[in-house]
């Protein structure tokens, strides 16, 4: 690329992705770099989004997505000194609308997009609204507006993009020239162009060119020209850039065509266009549509819709989730820990080695937001590169959170030592390998206390149960100060009816410091001040007589039962069936009536004939047909004063629902996980379906990428599949009394197939490929645990304004509007727009930032004084969210950090119809008011500059006021000093 374009001031080239571009640009001599800065400079070569990666849009989660974009970004303007103006997202299957948002908040002018179900691109041509300003569905004004481009054709190769016959533009790949590895599957060649042939072949060329240019409404036309892997050699980019030079100056130098055709960078495009309509880049050309809302899901061709990788790989999007909360989390701590240290004057013994550890972790999540690898659909051993990657940086973080948890909890700073052989902590976990779950560290409890350090990475107080194994049952917790807290004792099970000799669980309601750090201590315990036992019933089918096994936790061992199982808490009370074990109902406190929740698995096979499901494509056999296992479960119900769970084995899976005996958050919702494992199966996916007596007819509701809801309609004329959507972090169904939430800790694949259901495929084995460049089934299949909650709200209706609504809905009923229905989303401009409530936000961090629990590694002698660590001087408002906290890096050593910090806080829209008793937050709102200043507790803000999103323009000037304002939904970043 340097040498070819250096040849010729004319030519142009692209280039999206800054992690490949980096491992390249480490290898090359600074001659070369400065020349890629002219390249560069002089507009000859443009990095398109310069994001780390271009992600996955469906199963990515906004944090990981900013990150890799601040990633990207940051490297930039480091190495080459420049800031991305246009989007590129060409091979992401299907566009959610949350990726505008980034892209605009990052100062970009304009988009392009081009995996788009084709009946919408023929819609969208044949009126001519190709290319139109995108709008979040919450903005009031045009605050979020976005220029986008979207490609009218089937792909992004050559053959689809001069125009719409691909007989014909494969003829202009000229790659493709006889003699070549590849040619053109419509049996024509491209010919070299000629003096002889340039005015025939221009022609052919250019009337493709006029026949697209009329799905447009400017008379500027963007005709790409690349594809997978290529430009890799010489050959090529002489081929290319020779042959359209000829047929370039051969149009040029004709009058009566009326046509300029020239080399161009997607943003000559943009600026191109912006210049023949007369008006400033990034502005609404005049006439042009307006338009809200994502592009899920997305089918290429026939009834092949790609929503099979919403689920594809569930382990590793799992495994993706964690790393995420753990960067999250390290990112805060160290942050911290290092103000504090370099306050203290003692950043001389803080490791700042670690921040190379972060840095290296951000861009492994980062890599894996790739659209080939999140989505779970890359080769077997690319997969397991990545979850290598993934596991590797996971280590990493849980050491980071150590060492900065370690400074932070000394009471005296100055006995500080980090030794990086004898960790101060141990790790909660760990994991042999990376497609093994995690194993909980066992606590060895001796005469004199252990203590554990437990930190909860959420910046709201938290009341929760954190658990820990121990090797005795004779045990007891303290707080720092000595006072005992509340815990229960229960067995660790083995297996479905044999627990572990020698490792029991304690679980101890702890209040937990936002963002902080507490300290606990375990006790051997005596007569007298035993910890409460769980009581354990287990159901055996095919048993006869009831027994008792008396081990340190009793169990008392029954035939399978046919009596419905109950667990209460001051909240709710569900209700499982005896037999299967599954979940049947939902009672609130309060209420009257219970709320059928009732559970059941389900399998889809795939197709008999030609297409099948593949790691892609979703092209299952027709409805799902009901999981019937070879054998009745085992169900084992446990219960006891702090939680109490039904657990049911089955052949494939193992279903875990637990009720916490707590008040607030953590006692509003059921917890549920599901242990999958289908290795012995053959193209089967394993659904979970809930079905209720929620009046939602044909609306669901998912979210995209954890930042905002997107409603979707049960399209009854559409093949099943069609009905998927991603589901990153939630999905619900409501009518007008109630809202069923489905909470997940993994991007899975979502859909409400009738009227109050919600059903998740939970895994997906198949055994081979179908035909969109895998190569490959999907048989790597490993144990996978899901994680969720389920959260049943009441929806309120009390306002006099809200009656007068419901009297004017009624009305447009009876007329038979549509949408005027109560389970259907609240309609703002035309728009449709829902949002979670304030619980259900917080849920839904709970299921996703765990509590760490950290044991001090030495037992004897006793460890230095311990403090617990509370970071936050003031309680934030419920309705921020401290996204993150990042040490920026050093000028000089991009190793180390600087002084400096970014800020990111995303203010939540919430839903307030929905009922808000007894949730136990000690937080308010403040109507989008914050004073930084005074937020971290014995720290200073030096100084608060806000930016763009990824930091590469300051917007307005650095003020000594560090109090903020951020409107519903916003996300705002600000360069901060701590210190």
């Amino acid at each position: 690329m340097v040498l070819k374009m250096q040849e010729d001031p004319r030519r142009r080239f692209i280039w999206s992705e800054i992690s490949f571009f980096s491992k390249w640009w480490d290898n090359i001599s600074a001659q070369k770099r400065a020349v890629v800065r002219r390249l560069v400079g002089n507009g000859q070569l443009e990095m398109v989004t310069g994001g780390w990666v271009m992600p996955d849009e469906a199963n990515s989660h906004y944090f990981a997505m900013i990150d890799q974009l601040i990633e990207g970004h940051q490297w930039l303007e480091k190495n080459i000194g420049v800031t991305p103006r246009s989007g590129w997202a060409v091979d992401p299957f299907g566009h959610s609308s949350t990726m505008p948002y980034l892209l605009k908040r990052s100062n970009l002018t304009g988009m392009l997009i081009q995996r788009v179900h084709y009946a919408i691109k023929k819609h969208f041509a044949a009126t001519q609204n190709l290319e139109f300003m995108w709008r979040q569905t919450w903005d009031t004004d045009s605050s979020t507006d976005i220029f986008c481009h979207m490609m009218p054709f089937y792909s992004y190769d050559v053959p689809h993009t001069c125009g719409p016959d691909p007989k014909i533009c494969c003829q202009f790949d000229f790659k493709r020239l006889p003699g070549g590895r590849i040619n053109c599957p419509w049996k024509v060649p491209p010919r070299a162009i000629t003096d002889a042939n340039v005015a025939e072949r221009a022609q052919l060329l250019l009337d493709q060119y006029r026949k697209k240019s009329r799905l447009y409404r400017s008379k500027v036309l963007l005709v790409p020209l690349g594809d997978d892997f290529r430009y890799d050699k010489p050959q090529e980019w002489d081929a290319q850039f020779l042959n359209y030079q000829r047929i370039f100056d051969f149009l040029n130098s004709q009058p009566n065509l009326h046509v300029q055709a020239q080399f161009g960078t997607l943003s000559d495009y943009f600026d191109a266009l912006y210049k023949k309509v007369g008006i400033v880049p990034g502005m609404k050309p005049p006439g042009f549509p307006v338009l809200s809302g994502d592009f899920f899901s997305y089918a290429d061709r026939e009834d092949h819709y790609w929503t099979g990788y919403y689920t594809s790989r569930p382990f590793y999007k799992s495994l993706d989730r964690v790393l995420e909360a753990h960067l999250r989390g390290a990112e805060i701590l160290f942050s911290l820990a290092l103000a504090h240290a370099r306050r203290a004057g003692a950043d001389g013994t803080y490791p700042l080695s670690d921040y190379a550890l972060l840095s290296n972790a951000r861009r492994n999540l980062g890599l894996f937001q790739h659209h080939d690898a999140i989505t779970g659909t890359a080769k077997e051993a690319v997969a397991i590169d990545y979850g290598v990657r993934l596991l590797h940086s996971l280590m990493n973080l849980k050491h980071i959170i150590i060492n900065a948890a370690h400074y932070l909890v000394l009471g005296d700073k100055d006995t500080y030592h980090h030794d990086p052989a004898a960790p101060f902590l141990s790790t909660d976990d760990t994991r042999p390998s990376q497609d093994s779950l995690p194993e909980r560290t066992v606590v060895k409890v001796d005469i004199s206390p252990r203590f554990l350090v437990v930190f909860n990475p959420l910046e709201q107080e938290r009341l929760s149960v954190v658990r820990v194994l121990v090797n005795s049952p004779h045990v007891r917790v303290l707080s720092e100060e000595g006072q005992p807290l509340p815990a229960q004792l229960s067995a660790h099970w083995g297996s479905d009816t044999d627990t572990v000799p020698g490792i029991y669980q304690v679980s101890v309601l702890a209040r937990l410091p936002a963002l902080g750090l507490r300290v606990l201590q375990l006790h051997k315990s005596f007569e007298g001040h035993a910890t409460p036992q769980s009581s354990v019933r287990l159901y055996l089918p095919g048993l006869n007589l009831p027994m008792r096994r008396q081990e340190p936790v009793p169990v008392h061992v029954l035939p399978a039962g046919t009596e419905d199982i109950c667990l209460e808490n001051q909240h709710l009370r569900a209700c499982f069936s005896g037999r299967s074990g599954l979940l049947q109902s939902i009672r609130r406190a309060g209420e009257e009536r219970e709320q059928r929740v009732s559970s059941e698995f389900l399998v889809y096979g795939t197709r008999a004939s030609k297409d099948k499901s593949g790691a892609y494509l979703f092209l299952p056999d027709g409805e799902a047909k009901p999981y019937a296992p070879n054998d009745l479960p085992v169900v084992r119900v446990t219960e006891g004063p702090l939680f109490s769970e039904v657990t049911s084995y089955y052949q494939h899976v193992q279903t875990v629902v637990r009720l916490y005996n707590v008040p607030g958050v953590e006692g509003l919702s059921l917890d549920v996980s599901c242990l999958v494992d289908i290795r012995d199966q053959i193209n089967m996916e394993l659904a979970l379906r809930f079905s209720t007596d929620i009046e939602s007819e044909d609306t669901f509701f998912t979210d995209l990428n954890g930042f905002q809801i997107q409603p979707r309609r049960y399209q009854q004329k559409l093949p099943l599949q069609a009905n998927f959507y991603p589901m990153p972090t939630m999905a619900y169904i409501q009518d007008a009394q109630s809202r069923l939430t489905l909470h997940t800790a993994q991007a899975l694949g979502v859909s409400s197939l009738g009227s109050g259901q919600l059903e998740v495929i939970l895994d997906r084995r198949l055994i081979q490929d179908d035909n969109r460049g895998l190569g490959q089934g999907l048989k790597d299949n490993k144990r996978t645990c899901n994680r969720f909650r389920i959260l049943l709200e009441r929806r309120t209706t009390t306002s006099q304004s809200s009656s007068f609504f419901s009297a004017l809905a009624s009305m447009f009923k009876a007329l038979g509007f549509p949408g005027a229905r109560t389970g259907s989303p609240e309609v703002q401009d035309g728009r449709p727009v829902s949002f979670p409530s304030l619980l259900s936000h917080i849920t839904s961090m709970y299921l996703n930032a765990e509590a760490l629990v950290m044991p001090v590694a030495q037992e004897k002698p006793a460890p230095p004084a311990l403090r617990s660590f509370t970071p936050l001087s003031s309680t934030l408002p419920c309705d921020f969210h401290i996204l993150n906290l990042r040490m920026l890096q050093a000028e000089q050593d991009e190793s180390l950090p600087s002084a400096e910090a970014a800020l990111i806080l995303h203010r939540k829209g919430f839903d307030c119809s929905l009922e808000a008793k007894n949730l136990g937050f000690n937080c308010t709102t403040s109507q989008g008011k914050l004073a930084l200043g005074s937020l971290f507790q014995g720290l200073e803000l030096g100084s608060v500059q806000p930016t763009s999103l990824t930091l590469m323009y300051p917007l307005g000037t650095a003020s000594n006021s560090t109090n903020i304002h951020l409107d519903p939904m916003e996300i705002a970043t600000f360069r901060i000093r701590l210190g």
